[in-house]
């Protein structure tokens, strides 16, 4: 094995809702690592097999959800000696398991919204209105709010379409806002703001539906509090690579932390990038900067 990773594979695609935006990241990626200098092969991923050529130094997990940010294919590759981008297998399944992290935040100190894991809606205690979503999934598949029991058993129909399992939580009104973490570097606050509605899957994907604002248009002692619990959280599910964590502020003052993305979008518009641009690092820096950090902790790992 190399010093430093020269080869690297791009794995995109997957098997997960987010398969389209997953090959939009990796695409991305793609061409920006090869303008940061590295030789890149672009491999989709369309089964559990992912066949990669020979000779990769590293893989650059650009899978988004199921199969990406879930472990797996972290287990995967760490058992075939194949270094990757990116948090652990451990870690990626503490994060995509949304009750879990919230367990982790709980620990240490991070505030985060009331929150339960259900099966079905009788097992709901918490007031209404609450929100709902797959206790584990991403990119807000399946997720929804309620106000009205009625709204309850079909937010809990449609996210348990996902998964087993729904996380409850009380519904938090305010700023959304998400915060990116490189290493022991806390990024500036993206504020998203959706014309309509909040963040789901449309506004998310859909060009027009959504302004962002970085830094955030929020009060700067506010800001210092929220990247001090950004990277509180990011820290205590175990990450050391990169992350980004998502936020809302309430009232403009008391802000809760709702989950952690382990591998997020990463197109050259993407949440993260946007942040890294507002301190200088361009699209090409921060991927050369992600496989930098992630070759360090593979080697730490022993992977490397």
């Amino acid at each position: 094995m190399s010093d430093k990773p020269q080869r690297i594979a791009v794995l995109m695609g997957g098997l997960s809702a987010e398969r389209e935006v997953s090959l939009k990241t990796g695409a991305a990626v793609a061409l920006a690592l090869g303008e940061a200098g590295y030789e890149v092969v672009e491999v989709p991923v369309d089964d559990a097999q992912v066949p990669l050529p020979a000779g990769i130094d590293l893989a650059f997990l650009a899978l988004h959800g199921t199969f990406g940010e879930d472990g797996q294919i972290q287990d995967l590759l760490a058992s075939r000696g194949i270094p990757f981008t990116g948090e652990n297998a451990a870690v990626s399944r503490i994060a995509f398991d949304k009750e879990k992290t919230k367990e982790k935040f709980r620990q240490h100190g991070v505030p985060t919204p009331e929150g339960q894991l259900v099966r079905r809606a009788d097992e709901v205690t918490l007031p209404l209105p609450v929100f709902i979503k797959p206790n584990a999934q991403g990119s807000s598949v399946g997720t929804h709010s309620a106000t009205t029991p009625e709204e309850l058993a079909f937010a809990l129909s449609e996210a348990l379409k996902f998964d087993s399992s729904a996380l409850v939580e009380r519904l938090i009104v305010g700023r959304e806002l998400t915060v990116g973490v490189l290493g022991d570097q806390v990024l500036p606050i993206v504020e998203i703001h959706p014309l309509d509605g909040f963040y789901d899957y449309a506004n998310k994907y859909t060009k027009g539906r959504t302004e962002y604002f970085c830094p955030a248009r929020i009060p700067a002692e506010i800001t210092q509090v929220i990247q001090k619990h950004a990277l509180t959280a990011h820290r205590a599910i175990g990450g050391t690579v990169y992350s980004r964590i998502d936020f809302l502020l309430e009232k403009d003052l008391n802000p809760y932390c709702l989950e952690i993305n382990t591998i997020p979008g990463m197109t050259a518009t993407s949440l993260l990038p946007k942040a890294a641009a507002a301190v200088g690092l361009a699209f090409p820096e921060l991927c050369r900067r992600i496989v930098e950090l992630s070759w360090a902790e593979r080697r730490r790992e022993g992977l490397a």
